[in-house]
């Protein structure tokens, strides 16, 4: 695609002009870019080339190899012929290049803003203006002849000693970003909506201490604090999950390897749920198969993992839960099985998303599973759920032994 920066020393006849250009513009046609907005070592480079490079921008576009682009590119000329149409855009419109090319851009692409003003006019403001290089990404509805569509559409205009020679359009569809905002919507939602029921106990019961201190006594006083005290760490477990989702959702995982004993780990695990009142000592069941190899791994994140899966048999399954550890060669496999009613087939690819709660019973807030499949594929291994011996759920993970990370 052709880079579209225009001169500085060609777009700006005054200083004045150059300053107050930008605010007419932006008020036909919403915002637009100026050659300032541009990076510097873009304006840099494109100065000296786009003398060389004139007779390439006016001559005919090379259609073909827009078609290899992902995203859907629209070239007008100044007029606002089309001259090219590439295939991704033929198919988020419905129109093949044939048909399109050679037509006005409002005859093939009309385009409406967020007002239902015609964008081609309103933007002929910005496209008259040396000093306007384009456009940045903004919503625009295409005005389709069986129903409209959105997309998100950036433009830029080319500009040779001056003079406009053309306006490029790229289009993305919305649906992608919009699932993504529907996604942070839902993750606001459910934790609003657990954080209201703790934090409303909190208060009811700290309120009523305050007030009438003196007629309960000891024992009702520490009842009501242990209430308090369960339902300030259900709060303090929820922004850890919400934190840990932001960090996945960002790519922003560390993994911090060390040799860690896993039976230890897992015994500890299921102690601390022994010592909690989770559950009793008689409904836990660990074992190990043959010998493991030394396991290079993030001890913090691999007690999250198995604090996770055992959390999920507890409140979700029934009977002994068997905690298992099986190695091998190249790593350790465990397993955490319990003897409830199980995962059904059609279920199993969703049990790891986010928000996925099964039959909906208990306090979880659906997002266990999910942190803990991308905390085992961030140390390299792999995670699946199927079914266990007894009748219920197995959750099975693998962790490469590893090594060092040095650096």
């Amino acid at each position: 695609m052709v880079n579209t920066v225009a001169s500085t020393s060609e777009q700006a006849p005054t200083v004045a002009a150059a300053t107050s250009l930008p605010t007419i513009a932006q008020s036909a046609s919403g915002e637009a870019m100026t050659a300032d907005d541009e990076p510097a070592q873009d304006r840099g480079t494109l100065d000296g080339a786009e003398t060389a490079g004139s007779a390439a921008l006016d001559g005919p576009l090379p259609a073909a190899a827009f078609d290899l682009l992902p995203d859907a590119v629209v070239v007008t000329d100044a007029a606002g012929t089309v001259e090219v149409f590439n295939r991704a855009a033929a198919r988020l419109v419905g129109m093949q290049a044939p048909a399109a090319v050679g037509r006005h851009l409002n005859e093939v692409l009309p385009l409406l803003d967020e007002r239902g003003n015609d964008w081609w006019e309103c933007s002929a403001q910005s496209r008259d203006l040396p000093s306007v290089v384009g456009q940045p990404e903004r919503r625009l509805t295409y005005a389709g002849p069986d129903q409209d569509h959105d997309f998100h559409v950036t433009a830029r205009f080319t500009r040779v000693a001056g003079r406009l020679a053309r306006v490029s359009l790229s289009l993305r569809d919305t649906s992608s970003r919009e699932r993504l905002e529907r996604n942070r919507a839902d993750l606001v939602a459910t934790v609003a909506h657990e954080l209201r029921s703790p934090l409303t106990s909190v208060k009811g019961f700290t309120a009523t201490l305050l007030a009438k201190w003196d007629r309960f006594t000891d024992e009702q006083k520490k009842l009501m604090l242990n209430t308090v005290n369960t339902d300030a760490d259900r709060v303090t477990r929820l922004l850890a999950e919400v934190l840990d989702v932001s960090r996945i959702d960002s790519g922003r995982i560390q993994v911090r390897k060390q040799i860690v004993d896993l039976p230890s780990r897992v015994r500890a695990v299921v102690d601390g749920k022994i010592a909690s009142g989770a559950a009793g000592p008689d409904r836990f069941l660990v074992r190990q198969e043959g010998e493991l190899p030394e396991m290079w791994v993030d001890q913090d994140k691999m007690e999250q993992v198995l604090h996770n899966l055992v959390d999920n048999a507890l409140r979700h399954g029934a009977g002994t839960v068997t905690v298992s550890l099986r190695g091998e060669d190249t790593g350790t496999e465990v397993s955490v099985a319990d003897e409830g009613e199980g995962v059904s087939a059609s279920n199993a690819a969703r049990v790891f998303t986010k928000f996925w709660r099964g039959a909906s019973r208990g306090n979880g807030t659906g997002l266990g599973l999910y942190i803990a499949k991308a905390l085992i594929e961030a140390h390299g291994g792999t995670i699946s759920v199927g079914r266990a011996a007894g009748g219920g759920a197995e959750f099975r993970f693998f962790v490469p032994a590893g090594g060092p990370v040095f650096g």
